[in-house]
């Protein structure tokens, strides 16, 4: 027998004709998480196999668990056999590590030529087990340990236990997206939300020095980090907006800032897209949760994009989303208080109904072609990975 991981698709399934495009992207993405390992990777339209590993299997699972396109993972046993005696006795050695009193067995039986039907190969070892090994009953219900046998087309296969994956299609299957990434708690969630479904995502920082901090671009750094481990890397953007900023400070009443404001990040939100062939563009705006982000604003705000805009965490309150971020780890980098452009010149009375005619005559007041040019042909680009040797949270 040889002890190797299974990686079982869940929702891959579904994609009939196209699966092997998701399959043989999840095992790119598989080789690149686990580029240090010497790995053999095989799989078919059912199961994904892992050979090779040493005894590292506890850091290699840990890693299989940050991979989108993964309903569950198992660390079991091929056996080069379709026999159902050599079954039983493998089984039977396998279960001499193990303490329990009772058990299931579970058989999925891929392999119709095999006669015998799945509860008959059950039943049978089952039987086996009570004969050969004392002290031990059979409990369908709640059992110690269950024992899953699969009957493949080229061997069987023996595990105890499953592993959950995170679900959801590889990243790259579906695209590329732009994530509006500020250093709030929304934007990380949104952007892990929609890697999840399979869109590989490219992040942009809007930063308006010396309004903000280099702690706040700090911060920001920190969280796309994070994001790289289920994006395998994240190519951020960085725009300086000090100049936008000021001048709709001074030329826009103070009501219209942040929609003007929003509807300028939008603009060039949608260049970076086009020049890096991204074909949406992704925020973490909540309904209703900031002025900027009533539906009329919303709406008055999108009118200057023809891009899709994906909202992931739109319609959750903010106890979700914070649940949401602390699962994935970014809710403590979000909270720490460095303020980023959204947070500064915030007016007192913001308008909650901004009207789109008002937006086009009060951007008239300022040259925002030419400074939108400008923030784009020098803004910075970083290209940030989970093993970045800089570590940006100590400089937080």
């Amino acid at each position: 027998m040889e002890k190797l991981i299974l990686i079982k698709y869940g929702e891959l399934t579904t994609k009939k004709e196209n699966i092997n495009l998701f399959l043989h992207t999840l095992k790119e993405n598989i080789q690149f998480k686990l580029k240090e390992e010497k790995v053999e990777i095989k799989y078919d339209k059912g199961r994904m196999f892992i050979k090779g590993l040493k005894d590292n299997y506890d850091q290699v699972l840990l890693k299989l668990k940050e991979i989108f396109g993964i309903h569950e993972i198992v660390v079991g046993y091929e056996l080069k056999s379709l026999n159902l005696e050599d079954i039983k006795k493998e089984v039977f050695s396998l279960l001499k590590d193990k303490d329990f009193t009772t058990f299931k067995v579970e058989t999925k039986r891929s392999n119709k030529s095999i006669e015998k039907t799945s509860i008959e190969i059950s039943s049978e070892i089952g039987a086996f087990l009570l004969k050969n090994k004392k002290g031990i009953r059979v409990d369908v219900h709640n059992p110690s340990l269950t024992i899953y046998i699969e009957i493949r087309t080229n061997g069987s296969y023996i595990y105890f236990e499953t592993e959950p994956g995170l679900g959801g299609y590889p990243v790259g299957t579906l695209g590329k997206g732009i994530l509006m990434l500020s250093g709030g708690i929304d934007s990380p969630v949104a952007g892990y939300m929609t890697i999840k479904r399979g869109v590989k995502l490219e992040a942009l920082y809007f930063e308006s020095p010396p309004h903000t901090s280099l702690e706040a671009k700090n911060k920001v750094i920190a969280l796309a980090k994070i994001l790289s481990k289920y994006n395998n890397d994240i190519k951020l953007h960085i725009i300086n907006f000090t100049e936008i900023q000021e001048a709709i400070y001074k030329n826009i009443p103070h009501e219209y800032l942040i929609t003007i404001m929003r509807r300028m990040m939008y603009r060039i939100a949608q260049i970076i897209a086009n020049k890096s062939n991204a074909k949406i563009l992704v925020n973490g705006e909540s309904i209703g949760q900031v002025a900027s982000q009533t539906l009329t604003s919303m709406k008055t705000i999108n009118e200057v994009v023809n891009l899709p805009v994906i909202r992931p965490v739109a319609c959750f309150d903010k106890l979700e989303i914070i649940e949401i971020a602390k699962k994935i780890a970014t809710y403590e980098t979000s909270i720490l208080p460095f303020e980023d452009c959204c947070t500064i010149f915030v007016p007192d009375h913001p308008v909650i109904n901004p009207d789109s005619k008002l937006c086009e005559e009060y951007e008239k007041c300022i040259p925002y072609k030419d400074l939108i040019y400008t923030a784009i042909k020098n803004h910075e680009i970083l290209k940030i990975t989970e093993n970045d040797k800089k570590n940006f949270e100590e400089l937080l």
